[in-house]
Formats: C-alpha cells, sequence, structure tokens
C-alpha cells in the first residue's frame, strides 16, 4: 500500500506570506507577528482585556482567511467573560452557544465548551476526527477560538490542515467531481458544498464532515458546460444523484487522506500549546482534529483543559446548483434509490474501526 499522500498531485499548493502592509499596521498597535510554518501566525505583546484599534482586528482576520489561525500568545488566567468578549472582534460579533457545558466550566458559561483529559475538569473525547466545527448549521462558525487555559505537561496539541491548499493538490478529475458535490448533514438536514469559494482568501477549499454526514449529492455533469454553468440553473430532480455506499466510502477516505497528507506536502502543521495561548482559527479555511495526545489520560499527560468558544458567520454556507440549504435526511430519498440516505447523530459510518465523534 501507498501513502496517502501518493493519490495526490505534486505540485506546490499555497499559502499566502504574511502581507507586509498588514503587518505594518498591526506592528504599529505594539504587537508582534511570527510566521508559522506552513501556516498559522503568532501574535506577541497583546493584552486581549483590551481590544485592539479596529484596522488591527480587521487585518487579523485577513491573516487568518489567508494562513488559517492565529495565536495570541501569554493570555494567562482569562475569565470566562473576557474569553467570550474577545470572541466577539470577530465574523459576525456574535457567539454561538455551545451545545454542551461541564460542571467544571468557569461560571457554567453556555457559550464555553470545556474540554479535557480528566473528566472532573472537562468533557472527554472531542474532535479525534478531521472536522470543521457547526456542520449542522446553515451558517457554519466562521471562527472557533480555542484557549489552553493549563496545558499538559508531556503535551496534546491541534492538528490542522489548511483546505484552499489541500484543494490545489487535488487531481484536476477530482477537483471537478467534488466541486459538482453536496454535503446533506444527518442530524439537521443542513446543506453545504464540497467545495466552496472562501469569501475573503478568494481560494476554493475543500469543506466535509467526517462524522455526521448523511448524504452526498452529486450535480451531474453537462458536456461542454463549465462548473460556474452549471451553478447558475434551476434545480431539478433529473440533474442530480445520490452518491452510493462505495462512492461515499472512496470519497471519504480521500478526503481523510488528503488531510493526512497534509504535513508531508507543507499544508498541515501539527500545533502544541503554552498555557495561555488563545488560538483562533478561520473555520471556512481550516480542517482540525484534536492530536492523539490530547486524549490520553492526565496521569500519563498531565492535565489538559481547553475552552472552545464559536462564533456566528455573517453568511450561510449554502449549496450550488440552486439546492436548497435544508433537505430533509429524515424524509423519502428525492434522487436515485440506491444511493445512501442517511439521518442519525454519527452518519454516514464510512470506516469501522475509528469513534466517528466531533
Amino acid at each position: 500500500m501507498g501513502q496517502p499522500s501518493e493519490k495526490f498531485s505534486n505540485i506546490i499548493p499555497t499559502i499566502p506570506s504574511l502581507d507586509p502592509e498588514r503587518v505594518s499596521l498591526i506592528e504599529k498597535a505594539g504587537l508582534t507577528v511570527k510566521q508559522l510554518e506552513p501556516l498559522g501566525v503568532e501574535v506577541y505583546g497583546a493584552d486581549v482585556r483590551s481590544r485592539l484599534p479596529e484596522p488591527v482586528i480587521e487585518a487579523l482576520e485577513v491573516e487568518m482567511a489567508n494562513r488559517g489561525f492565529i495565536v495570541f500568545k501569554q493570555q494567562t488566567d482569562l475569565s470566562a467573560d473576557e474569553l467570550v468578549d474577545v470572541s466577539k472582534w470577530w465574523g459576525a460579533h456574535e457567539i454561538h452557544s455551545t451545545h454542551g457545558v461541564h460542571p467544571a466550566t468557569p461560571g457554567r458559561n453556555r457559550h464555553i465548551f470545556r474540554c479535557s483529559n480528566d473528566s472532573r475538569h472537562g468533557i472527554l473525547g472531542v474532535g479525534p476526527q478531521w472536522h470543521n466545527d457547526g456542520s449542522f448549521e446553515a451558517a457554519t462558525f466562521s471562527h472557533s477560538a480555542y484557549y489552553m487555559a493549563r496545558a499538559p505537561e508531556q503535551g496534546g496539541g491541534t492538528h490542522f490542515a489548511h483546505q484552499g491548499a489541500a484543494f490545489d493538490v487535488l487531481p484536476k478529475e477530482k477537483q471537478a467531481f467534488w466541486e459538482r458535490l453536496v454535503s446533506v448533514n444527518s442530524a439537521s438536514s443542513v446543506t453545504h458544498p464540497v467545495v466552496h469559494t472562501h469569501p475573503v482568501s478568494g481560494k476554493k477549499s475543500v469543506w466535509l464532515h467526517l462524522g455526521m454526514t448523511g448524504a452526498i449529492i452529486e450535480r451531474l455533469p453537462e458536456d461542454g458546460v463549465a462548473i460556474d454553468e452549471l451553478k447558475k440553473q434551476p434545480a431539478t430532480a433529473d440533474k442530480f444523484r445520490l452518491l452510493t455506499e462505495d462512492e461515499m466510502k472512496e470519497l471519504f477516505n480521500d478526503y481523510n487522506d488528503l488531510m493526512n497528507a497534509s504535513f508531508e506536502k507543507g499544508y498541515g502543521i501539527r500545533y502544541h500549546y503554552d498555557t495561555g495561548d488563545l488560538l483562533y482559527i478561520d473555520n471556512w479555511a481550516l480542517a482540525h482534529r484534536a492530536a492523539p495526545e490530547a486524549h490520553m489520560p492526565a496521569e500519563k499527560q498531565g492535565l489538559r483543559i481547553m475552552d472552545r468558544v464559536t462564533i456566528k458567520s455573517k453568511r450561510d454556507l449554502s449549496p450550488h446548483f440552486g439546492l436548497p440549504q435544508y433537505i430533509n435526511i429524515n424524509g423519502p430519498h428525492p434522487f436515485n434509490k440506491d444511493g445512501v440516505w442517511q439521518a442519525g447523530g454519527v452518519g454516514f459510518r464510512w470506516k469501522d474501526d475509528i469513534r466517528l465523534q466531533n
């Protein structure tokens, strides 16, 4: 068996470097920025308890879109309210209340999702597979915060993969196929394109949830008709079909391999936290998963406590081809009868030997 990276092209993916003009603007506010390789930016000298100037926030938001994430270093002992307030700098400036509040969450704040490797301190086992946050929402989160309240002494970080660069390394025939696909969330029935154009960076980017997808719809190709023209045509049932079980497994395995190949091909990073790191991702630009070490017991790794906050987007991540934002996954098949159409919290099980929980 070859390596996952052997499935994909040998082109060098493109992740923009820090923009000198934005760097100059940020530095005038007394901050220092460090470009990480191959993606990400660390920011030094900030105290996020005090709001940064609006042009600096806007510059950092663009750098997040281009390079995937930023990290405010040395933000120790943030309170729950302080963490929520700084998270409102981004996206639609509104917080999406989390879907689980652990008893150890500071102030039982409903906006904070506390994760840990010790059940007394947070929710266990979160995010073991590649995913984006909020796939069950139409306006899936524009940004997510990961605040390392306590970093484990033996490590336990997060893996990130740039989804625009991932699209770059797909073979041309897969690019064309994936651009015609739309996913249906198995829990909420919301639909999202498998390839979208990022609203800030302008990069075509892949986007698929490996643990909560119940169906994939393909817009059938038409000879001589470009993808942009297909997107403008009205949706009629005869123009679509559902992927079969074998096709779904191939797609999901390809996507997983594409994310895994990011480290070798130069569009992924294994980020290791320090206590007090406040990391923000652009959730439309970046896939992520918890490092395996993050789930190891505190007795082995040291205690890990991370607080997540999710930020609402200004817009929906809408499907293409005239398809509606919701198609009832609990209802009858809308297309061919032999395709996968599966409701439930986990969705389509594309691999039997892994835990699908995101």
